[in-house]
């Protein structure tokens, strides 16, 4: 258990699309804003582990067609969040409510997140500890997972609020802006770069 718990630690410290986008909608729109996006990434995050424990993601990106057109509209959806990440401009031009993600932007992202599907497959499928008993293994597996997903997250989305807080230029805080949509465009740049 202590291999399986490092490893999530691991695996979901590093930087990776859910952490930057959430540092990016708090440096960008602030606490509040990010809390609901939080709160749609743990909803998101959950169902693509429950998708893959009953197989059904295994089953739906069997088909190659399938897996293209979700892997491309994940990299469309990561570039959107980017540029909007990117064009929140500075605190002033941030006050519009439309222009915030939210709940639903947090599972949608989730559930065209590739980097979720990766680690969900990896910690649910290997690091048995429990063989005699799967159904307590994978509930196991839940409770600690979720139990370091959400202070990493809540840690990356207070350090984004935090950029935000600061007594910064406006010209400072776009260039914050800039630098996170810059990180998620790497990972975007790195997902493709995996499928080509």
């Amino acid at each position: 258990m202590l291999v399986f718990t490092s490893a999530i630690f691991l695996l979901l410290i590093t930087p990776g699309p859910g952490v930057l986008s959430i540092a990016g909608v708090g440096a960008a729109f602030g606490q509040r804003a990010g809390i609901r996006y939080f709160l749609g990434l743990l909803t998101g995050t959950n169902l693509v582990a429950i998708s893959v424990v009953t197989g059904l993601s295994g089953a739906v990106l069997a088909f190659p067609w399938v897996f293209n057109a979700l892997f491309a509209a994940s990299i469309c959806y990561l570039t959107y969040l980017a540029y909007r990440i990117a064009t929140a401009g500075n605190r002033i031009a941030v006050v519009e409510a439309k222009s915030r993600p939210g709940y639903w932007s947090g599972i949608l992202f989730q559930a065209l997140n590739p980097k979720a599907y990766v680690v969900n497959t990896t910690l649910f499928t290997g690091f048995a500890f429990m063989p005699e008993a799967r159904e307590w293994e994978i509930l196991t597996k839940f409770v600690i997972i979720n139990a370091i997903w959400i202070p990493i997250h809540i840690l990356w989305l207070w350090a984004g609020s935090s950029v935000r807080r600061l007594d910064l230029s406006e010209k400072a805080h776009r260039r914050i802006n800039y630098l996170m949509a810059a990180a998620m465009l790497s990972v975007v740049a790195l997902a493709a770069n995996s499928f080509l």
